[in-house]
């Protein structure tokens, strides 16, 4: 039972990361240090699709889960596991992509344009 809620417990940190990656630049608009949080994040969560590099939190599930005595998730990892073909349909990927690269650009747009808001011309009191 403790193995079941580890896995349970990895997927909703891990679907929480995959929702970090994608609005996380719009947190920093309210709480602009956290723009390096969100871009180490972006890295790394784009660098697994693009690269194809394993991801940690998947891992632990896996594990947890062969632990638990369940099959773990299938090789092509978390999100065609929990996302493609559920949330939306498999034909559908190229414009997900597409539609969280474009979230993600607009929040650091407007990141860049809050943070020069901000900002104050040298010499003006």
């Amino acid at each position: 039972m403790l193995y079941r809620l580890l896995a349970d417990a990895t997927a909703a940190v891990h679907f929480a990361f995959v929702a970090y990656v994608v609005v996380g630049g719009f947190l920093a608009w309210r709480w602009p240090r956290t723009i390096w949080l969100h871009l180490i994040a972006f890295g790394w969560g784009f660098g697994t699709i693009l690269i194809g590099y394993d991801c940690p939190l998947t891992h632990v599930e896996n594990w947890a889960r062969r632990e638990a005595g369940q099959e773990g998730l299938p090789p092509s990892g978390f999100i065609d596991h929990y996302l493609t073909g559920v949330i939306y349909p498999d034909s559908a990927i190229g414009l997900v992509r597409a539609a969280v690269a474009v979230c993600v650009l607009v929040s650091w747009v407007g990141y860049a344009r809050r943070l020069r808001g901000t900002r104050t011309p040298a010499g003006s009191a």
